[in-house]
């Protein structure tokens, strides 16, 4: 037993290290070539496997279902081409030594290719062997180099995006560490691939350029070797040499053509898996209107009076004949989806139970809308719901507004709800829920209105105002008595509208925010290149930039947010000093969508004893917040919900001004209590902005 098995390692061991000296086989071969005369047998035979060699490189090109599974492509290409070159000056030594005793003194390959290949032919031969040059080296090898070119730009551009994106998979659990690895190791052979077809489109651009020049030498050559040493006239040196040079010329030709050709299709096709002949035939003939229309005007060419009928009719029957069936095709198997769909659930055997997998997780919706099974006409496009549209107005408008691309709202019907009512959600969490009527109008008391309507008494769920649900043959009388009537499906949007403005902040994650600064580095490159990571992480710019939006603050002007981050980021790392420098260099926008573009603004202000024991308690807390007796805090929030309700009365913004050290305290403080009202420092005012006080709380 011991014998076989180490039999059987030596055995394991042959043939692996067999299959290594393939290569290096090759690459000695072609010096041997270089160097040593070659017999004419021997010639045929490698001129034979040169051509083979080429063929099975073709059609391993073709049928590789990626362009990374034939990685080894680019050194199959220079080993290739080495052989070529080495075989072009073993064939010239041959045919410079022999050529003056007949046509196969150089091998019967190269006089096969000399006599039958172009009839013995020696001008036909020339101009054969220049239109396959300008094929190789203009056409086929020009544009595999330029796609090779911008593919390997292109891949090594689109590597930290990628790899970026595999991070992200990672982090959110749709892969694991092994999954990571590979789509890494991938990412990492793609870029090395592109690089080294770049490379390699050079050395087949050279080996066409070199057969030029072989030929030239080896013409000119065989005239003075013929002539001069074996004393043959003229013509006679013209008609050996030539056919033998341009047969040889053949013979590494064809073979360079074919590697050429394996080349351009290896750059030009797609990363995806798949076999290229069957994706061409899928793609190309897999829309029946585009053969009718071939075949159209291939019937009216075959009609034309001097065209030739019988190719161009035949082929307009074939071509229109192909059309008929992939309509065939294309409708049996719309048939057999509508089948399917309709067909009931298969039952499956309970007795293999699936594995859990991530798959089976539900994650939260960013936004979501839930609603009963009354209200599904409103989010129904075939019962003419205008919901939809109008969420994706509200979503448009937000996102002008804000800055950002607000998420897309998900809706789905819950059976658990009421049949009126639905459910507004933020990352799976219910911040709002109202019922309605999707057959009736709401009208809306905006605050005075000339008498009572008939109808169902209710809140407006948006801003909590009175209003009455009243019928659609209603609406003009309502209107006619001062009430704001608007449809269901715009109580809906306008709640959402409202929701989505109040929790703005939530909605603006790291993702956004990356992709913000993408499009702001398409613009101003060295400014997002030297905020991250050099000043600070992406982590304290989300913070920066939800702390704005929590306070109400547009993210619009995002070059002058990032240039503000760079000023202040080298002193601080603190995200509320940074708002809070970032407030000040919006403070012309932040008064203008408080205040409008008047030059006066008008304010609330603290009596300065407030304020001044507000300061003294925050410093006492080093900064935490003043400690504000409950008894003052309830005064202070009663004052100041007066001030802004008589702003309001009086058709006049509601804006606190304080100090920069109260602002933020202050902001949270009336957040919720009072959201029309709006805190501003001192430092956010514009210098041509004028302030009049209308009235100072805590006097």
């Amino acid at each position: 037993m011991d014998v076989k098995a180490t039999l059987g390692q030596v055995k394991q061991f042959n043939v692996n290290n067999l299959k290594g000296i393939g290569t290096p086989l090759l690459v000695l071969a072609a010096m041997a070539m270089i160097i040593l005369p070659m017999p004419a047998l021997l010639l045929d035979t490698l001129f034979s496997f040169n051509i083979a060699l080429a063929l099975i490189v073709l059609l391993v090109a073709i049928y590789t279902d990626r362009p990374l599974d034939f990685a080894a492509f680019p050194s199959v290409l220079l080993i290739a081409t080495l052989l070529r070159l080495a075989l072009n000056v073993a064939s010239t030594r041959v045919v410079l030594l022999e050529g003056h005793n007949g046509g196969d003194a150089a091998g019967k390959v190269i006089e096969a290719f000399g006599s039958v290949v172009i009839g013995g032919n020696y001008a036909v031969g020339l101009i054969v062997f220049i239109i396959l040059i300008i094929i190789n080296f203009v056409v086929v090898t020009k544009g595999a180099g330029r796609i090779a070119e911008v593919s390997a730009r292109f891949t090594l551009d689109a590597m930290p995006g990628k790899q970026m994106a595999i991070d992200a998979d990672l982090n959110a659990g749709l892969i694991n560490q092994e999954q990571a690895k590979e789509r890494r190791k991938d990412v990492t052979q793609e870029a090395d691939f592109y690089g080294a077809m770049d490379g390699a489109s050079k050395f087949v651009k050279g080996d066409a350029v070199a057969g030029i020049m072989i030929l030239i030498i080896n013409i000119i050559g065989g005239f003075v070797i013929g002539m001069v040493q074996h004393g043959l006239d003229l013509s006679s040196a013209v008609e050996i040499y030539t056919l033998l040079t341009i047969g040889d010329g053949l013979v590494a030709q064809i073979p360079g053509l074919l590697l050429s050709i394996a080349a351009a299709l290896m750059v030009t096709r797609q990363n995806e898996s798949g076999d290229m002949g069957k994706l061409m035939m899928s793609q190309m003939f897999d829309n029946h209107k585009s053969l009718m229309i071939a075949a159209s005007l291939l019937m009216i060419m075959g009609l034309v009076p001097g065209m030739p009928h019988f190719a161009f009719i035949s082929f307009a029957l074939l071509t229109a004949g192909a059309a008929y069936f992939v309509f065939r095709r294309n409708k049996q198997k719309q048939r057999q989806a509508l089948e399917l769909a309709k067909a009931p659930p298969v039952e499956k055997d309970n007795k293999e139970v699936k594995e859990l997998s991530w798959e089976d997780v539900r994650h939260v919706d960013t936004i979501g809308l839930e609603v009963g099974y009354r209200l599904i006409p409103l989010v129904d496009k075939a019962q003419d719901g205008e919901l939809l549209t109008r969420i994706k107005g509200v979503r448009k408008k937000l996102s002008q507004e804000l800055g950002f691309l607000v998420p897309a709202v998900h809706i789905r019907d819950n059976l658990d709800l009421a049949p009126n009512t639905y459910q507004i959600s933020l990352m799976g969490v219910v911040v709002g829920e109202s019922e309605i009527r999707h057959d009736s109008e709401l009208a809306i008391n905006p605050g005075q209105v000339y008498g009572k309507l008939d109808g169902i008494e209710t809140k407006d769920p948006a801003f909590g105002l009175d209003a009455v649900w009243i019928s659609p043959e209603q609406r003009e009388h309502a209107q006619t008595l001062g009430y704001t009537v608007v449809d269901a499906a715009t109580v809906v949007a306008t709640h959402i509208s409202q929701l989505l403005t109040n929790n703005a902040s939530k909605l603006l994650g790291y993702e956004e925010v990356q992709q913000l600064l993408d499009i702001l580095q398409k613009q101003s490159p060295k400014l997002v290149d030297g905020l991250i990571p050099e000043v600070m992480s992406l982590g304290i710019v989300v913070k920066v930039m939800q702390n704005l939006l929590h306070e109400g603050v547009s993210v619009r002007d995002l070059k002058t947010i990032v240039q503000t981050l760079l000023e202040y980021g080298t002193k601080s790392q603190d995200t509320e000093v940074l708002t809070a420098a970032v407030r000040i260099a919006l403070k012309r926008m932040i008064v203008q969508e408080i205040a409008g573009p008047e030059l006066e603004v008008p304010v609330i202000t603290l009596a300065p004893e407030l304020e001044q024991m507000l300061h003294q308690s925050m410093q006492a807390t080093g900064g935490d917040g003043p400690n504000i007796e409950p008894g003052l805090a309830e005064r202070m929030q009663k004052s100041l919900n007066d001030a802004s309700q008589q702003q309001e009365l009086a058709g006049q913004p509601a804006i606190l001004l304080t100090s920069g050290m109260l602002r933020s305290t202050l902001s949270r403080f009336v957040k919720h209590t009072i959201p029309n009202l709006r805190v501003i420092s001192y430092q956010e005012v514009p210098d041509e902005k004028q302030i009049r006080i209308v009235s100072a709380v805590g006097q």
